[in-house]
Formats: C-alpha cells, structure tokens, sequence
C-alpha cells in the first residue's frame, strides 16, 4: 500500500483513491498531504453499513456485528481523519454532490476545466 501510494503520489492531476486505513501510517499521510490536498469522505456508520450491505469479504468487519466493527474502527481513526485538508460528511449527499462539494473546497489552484 505504502509502495502503491509513493508510485501513485508522483503522478501529477491524479486523483488517489485509498482505503480508510492508509492514513494510520503517518508516512502516507505525509506523503499524502506534500503531494496534494488531502479529501476525507466521512459518512455516519449506519450509511456505511448500508452502503456495503451484507458483504462477507471485509475482514475487518469479522469478529462481532458489523454496526459495532464500523464505529470502532471510525472511532480509532477519527484523529488520522481530521489530519485531512478537506472533511466532508456525505451521509446524506449524493454522488453528484459529493463531487460538487469537493470541487467548492479544493483551492483554486487544483479547480481546472477542460
């Protein structure tokens, strides 16, 4: 992951989509934040559940309830969270507007139009 996300970080107008847990490494943060802006995308654990519905490849929702498993796991991570330059909670946001409030927050240098 740490190898996969140094390679990814040197390409320019790339956009970087990790896994919550990459931000655990304060290395990828790091490298994360030197290379661009960083975007957290949040959602309330009940949304995330719901959007992964009952999926059986996510080891790291084994071993108790899934609600249970998700709240732990944001709890544990909210502080390497808010290290990001650009929070946004999409509980209750579309795909559309997801994009929509990135593209609002992002400073001026990285909104572009082809």
């Amino acid at each position: 992951e740490k190898e996969t996300l140094s390679d990814a970080a040197r390409q320019k107008g790339t956009v970087i989509s990790c896994g919550g847990g990459i931000v655990l490494d304060p290395d990828n943060m790091s490298r994360m934040k030197e290379t661009g802006i960083c975007v957290c995308l949040s959602a309330s654990p009940r949304e995330i559940l719901k959007r992964i519905g009952a999926t059986t490849h996510r080891p790291l929702l084994h071993g108790g309830e899934p609600l249970d498993r998700i709240q732990s796991l944001l709890s544990t991570r909210d502080p390497f969270y808010r290290l990001a330059d650009i929070l946004i909670d999409t509980t209750q946001l579309s795909i559309e507007e997801i994009a929509a409030t990135i593209h609002q927050k992002l400073p001026p240098a990285y909104n572009y139009k082809k």
